[in-house]
């Protein structure tokens, strides 16, 4: 692969916030085993580990137009499991983090980049943004989180619409069926993705920690688990207040 096709993410700070942002541009931030290595180092690396938010973009044309599926077609099935413990692990890296993440997408959105983006917490979009899941024209599915990520976000029904019909659809949609947190005017998604970051500054770090997690369970759990859970965390939050 040519140089200038390789990518590389870059971390900026600003503040207390981190902003991951993919650069590989002409290739759409298309997700190649590389660019989830570099994700994966970078989300490690201290500029991540010390931040207190992280927004997660792929700039201002493209999120990411999704996983470079080429490079796992000869895969044997051993393969693709060892794939799924090295650079396949980035999405559920960005999903275990800490602190508030928050994916500022514009343009296209779609297979794993989707994937990546519904690891987030919150998921900003401008109204250029293109959503998701073509694997299935493929003969393959959404196989980074996508398919439980969906499930639990939007339901089984629409996520059989989404995943077993290949759709795409535009931000309206999206923010109607709940797959994004907010809409935006073209171009304004980072802008608005780092006000949501310094909302989020203005709690305590461990509240919000243990609050997402809590928030991630219970959406697994039976009642009577989520409430025991709410009930911990609470006396745990109780005496660092």
């Amino acid at each position: 692969m040519p140089a200038e096709d390789a990518g590389t993410v870059e971390v900026t700070r600003q503040g207390e916030i981190a902003v991951v942002t993919l650069r590989r541009e002409r290739k759409r931030n298309a997700l190649s085993t590389g660019m989830e290595s570099r994700l994966a180092e970078q989300l490690a690396s201290e500029a991540v580990a010390t931040s207190r938010a992280v927004v997660i973009t792929g700039g201002d044309q493209v999120f990411s137009a999704g996983a470079d599926i080429t490079e796992l077609r000869e895969m044997t099935p051993e393969a693709i499991s060892a794939y799924y413990r090295s650079s396949g692990a980035v999405y559920e890296q960005l999903a275990s983090l800490p602190m508030p993440t928050i994916a500022a997408i514009a343009g296209y959105c779609l297979g794993g980049g989707l994937e990546l983006a519904m690891a987030a917490d919150f998921r900003v979009a401008d109204e250029t943004a293109v959503f998701g899941f073509p694997e299935i024209g493929l003969g393959i599915l959404p196989s980074s989180g996508g398919v439980a990520r969906a499930v639990r976000t939007i339901g089984p029904a629409r996520t059989r619409d989404l995943i077993l019909r290949g759709r795409r659809f535009a931000t309206p949609l999206a923010d109607q069926w709940g797959l994004i947190t907010e809409t935006v005017s073209a171009g304004m998604h980072v802008k608005r993705a780092l006000q949501i970051a310094d909302e989020l500054l203005q709690a305590p770090p461990l509240a919000l920690t243990l609050t997402s997690q809590v928030i991630d369970a219970a959406a697994e759990s039976s009642h009577h688990t989520a409430l025991l859970l709410e009930q911990l965390a609470y006396a745990v939050l109780n005496r660092t207040s």
